[in-house]
């Protein structure tokens, strides 16, 4: 590799990565199948259970847990570093605030009870109407020790909308952080990095071992999609690094397939951990569940970037009508991803409420919760989000 290959090479302020809305619709598209799955998981404690259960779920379950939300959170820290460059600390905090403080506060005044609720009325022997529920559902107390979950209760939950309680936080904490430190500071280091990992073959995967450390160490938390908070974080302020130096970006294109097959070596190695670790592998201290945990951190790692490089290609503009169409179906759905986000758990468990009654095998009732929650749930969207200007704030659009 050449001298000019390894020069720093900022990242453009215009430059829009139609790849990065993919996968993030891909993602929250498949959250409904993911939820809808946990109906019939053995272990999960869902909202709605079905009466029969399997454990194969569970596999199909981790092969998204350990990629799924990890890329949310590293497509959310790319974002924010171009969001810092054009309106600054203090424009950026307001911007956050706005695009996820306000429908977190929405959604949770609204439509976040609805899973709880459904919860108890299937016992038997609960009656409450939801409007009797609600005042249980909010009453609440601060508790600092669970930041940045601090508001708690016997029945209050932030559900599905943890992901947007950890990126609001990150976001706050790191718009201070970022007027606080010298312009500039910082960027040698971001050079060297960029420079190592545009010079040597594998140098984009270390990143891998910090993920590993702290799943193996810190534990990870079940109720967040299986990766403690501080790994998101981690995932989080990745995000920020690559999107400062365009040599990350060509490094992971590079990098792209042996990663994937080294994440998948880590996986399957790991995964009959999880079986075999006890009853908690997540928290437990035993070296094999640790063992177990440290590889899942160094798959996920690993994962991102296989699938950020492999979709970062650059293609020939086509011509052909269907890639048209499916262009248009695409940009709906990228600007509509956190709507849809906010939209889609409440709506699958009121479908698998009602389903899971039927006597019906499990793959039928399978089928049924995703197509009706998939429909249910764009046109939801479609016509009760998008189309004016107070319900598009109120779910964090841009007018």
């Amino acid at each position: 590799m050449t001298a000019a290959q390894t020069e720093p090479v900022p990242a453009t302020r215009s430059q829009r990565r139609p790849e990065l809305d993919a996968i993030r619709t891909l993602v929250v598209v498949g959250l409904v199948f993911f939820h809808a799955a946990l109906v019939f998981d053995t272990r999960d404690d869902y909202y709605v259970k079905n009466g029969e259960t399997t454990d194969v779920t569970m596999v199909f379950a981790g092969l998204g847990v350990v990629w799924a939300m990890p890329v949310l959170f590293l497509i959310a820290g790319l974002g924010s570093w171009h969001s810092l460059r054009r309106r600054g600390p203090g424009g950026f905090a307001g911007e956050r605030l706005r695009r996820l403080g306000v429908p977190l506060l929405f959604a949770t005044l609204t439509i976040i009870p609805v899973p709880v609720w459904l919860r108890l009325r299937t016992d038997p022997g609960y009656h409450e109407s939801y409007l009797e529920f609600l005042p249980s559902f909010f009453d609440v107390h601060l508790d600092l020790a669970d930041f940045p979950f601090i508001v708690q209760g016997e029945y209050f939950e932030t559900g599905h909308l943890w992901f947007v309680v950890l990126l609001l936080a990150f976001s706050l904490l790191l718009a201070p952080l970022v007027r606080w430190v010298p312009r500039g500071h910082g960027r040698g280091a971001v050079d060297r990095l960029a420079a190592a990992a545009a010079r040597q073959r594998g140098v984009v995967l270390l990143p891998a071992v910090l993920f590993a450390l702290i799943c193996a160490f810190v534990g990870m938390e079940e109720e967040y999609a299986g990766w403690s908070r501080w790994a998101y974080l981690l995932f989080f302020l990745s995000g920020l690094v690559l999107a400062a130096d365009e040599r990350f970006r060509v490094a992971m294109r590079r990098d792209a397939v042996p990663a994937a097959v080294v994440g998948l070596v880590f996986f399957l190695v790991g995964m009959p951990g999880f079986l075999i670790a006890g009853d908690d592998p997540f928290t437990d201290m035993t070296a094999v569940a640790m063992g177990a945990r440290a590889l899942f951190g160094a798959a996920g790692w690993c994962w991102l970037v296989a699938i950020l490089g492999l979709a970062d290609r650059r293609r020939a503009p086509q011509r052909d009508p269907a890639e048209s169409r499916a262009r248009r179906v695409y940009a709906y759905l990228a600007v509509a991803a956190l709507p849809l986000y906010i939209l889609h758990q409440p709506i699958v468990v009121a479908v698998a409420y009602g389903v899971v009654r039927w006597d019906a095998p499990i793959l039928a009732k399978y089928a049924v919760i995703v197509v009706v929650s998939l429909a249910l749930t764009v046109a939801a969207y479609d016509l009760l989000v998008r189309r004016t200007r107070v319900t598009r704030f109120l779910f964090g659009m841009r007018g």
